[in-house]
């Protein structure tokens, strides 16, 4: 029953990712935390697994399909990584319960942009644009690579509104060059923790299949479905994760500061 629970938590991160281009990870964490009661040492880990074979399943068709900017995401890739490396050397020196409050502000805000920010209109796929603001783009991706590496999100939920709103690209180009992008990210990010043991084949392994699954449906689904739509859905659920997570790691952490 636990591995079919998997396989659904993996179908579930792997179709929001890949609608998305957050990766799954977003969705993965606290599903393993709170609904699997998992330390977030394996959840992390096993999440950024996801993240690869995510990107590896909706890319390919994205690349296919001609909605992916290759040009813009390899130029984003190098800080990207730099930025995953960087972070996962710093995880190893934080405590679980203040990642979780981390994570919960960051869940917190990416609900809060996708409520709040409106689109300037710029969501038609075929319509000519030129990417601007590549010093923002780098740096902006530079930190996406840390927060990938810390919360096993694959950098994605700060990457697709970065080069949405901040390069001025198309929402669903941007969504579809973040799940190119996020499995290089995730594969450099988890090997700081594949090398500390922390990475378990017997979690990893149904969780990749569904999440194979979902991102592959996913993928198919994205260009026909209204983003609006689903960002809206998406933030409900992220509101509720946040409120979670904060619970979560308060319990590690109130104690701790009141001694």
């Amino acid at each position: 029953m636990t591995v079919l629970l998997l396989i659904a938590a993996g179908g579930f991160a792997g179709l929001t990712g890949a609608l998305l281009g957050i990766g799954g990870g977003v969705v993965l964490v606290p599903l393993l935390v709170v609904g699997f009661d998992l330390p977030l040492e394996e959840a992390v880990p096993a999440s950024l697994m996801c993240v690869v074979a995510s990107s590896c399943a909706a890319a390919a068709s994205y690349v296919d399909n001609r909605l992916s900017d290759i040009r813009l995401g390899l130029s984003l890739e190098l800080a990207t990584v730099l930025g995953a490396i960087s972070g996962g050397l710093v995880a190893a020196y934080l405590a679980p319960a203040m990642v979780a409050v981390v994570f919960g502000f960051f869940t917190l805000y990416v609900a809060l942009q996708i409520l709040l920010v409106r689109s300037r209109g710029q969501e038609l796929v075929g319509a000519a644009y030129t990417p601007t603001n590549y010093p923002l783009g780098l740096s902006g991706s530079f930190v996406a690579g840390g927060l990938s590496a810390l919360l096993g999100v694959g950098g994605g939920p700060l990457k697709v509104p970065l080069m949405s709103y901040g390069m001025r690209v198309p929402f669903k180009v941007a969504t579809a060059t973040s799940n190119l992008m996020i499995g290089v990210t995730g594969a450099a990010s988890v090997a700081s923790y594949a090398w500390r043991g922390h990475v378990k084949l017997s979690l990893v392994s149904p969780l990749v299949v569904g999440v194979l699954a979902g991102a592959c449906f996913g993928s198919q689904l994205m260009p026909r479905v209204p983003t609006s739509v689903l960002k809206k859905l998406f933030a409900i659920v992220l509101l509720v994760v946040a409120v979670q997570m904060f619970w979560k790691g308060g319990e590690g952490l109130w104690p701790s500061m009141l001694k």
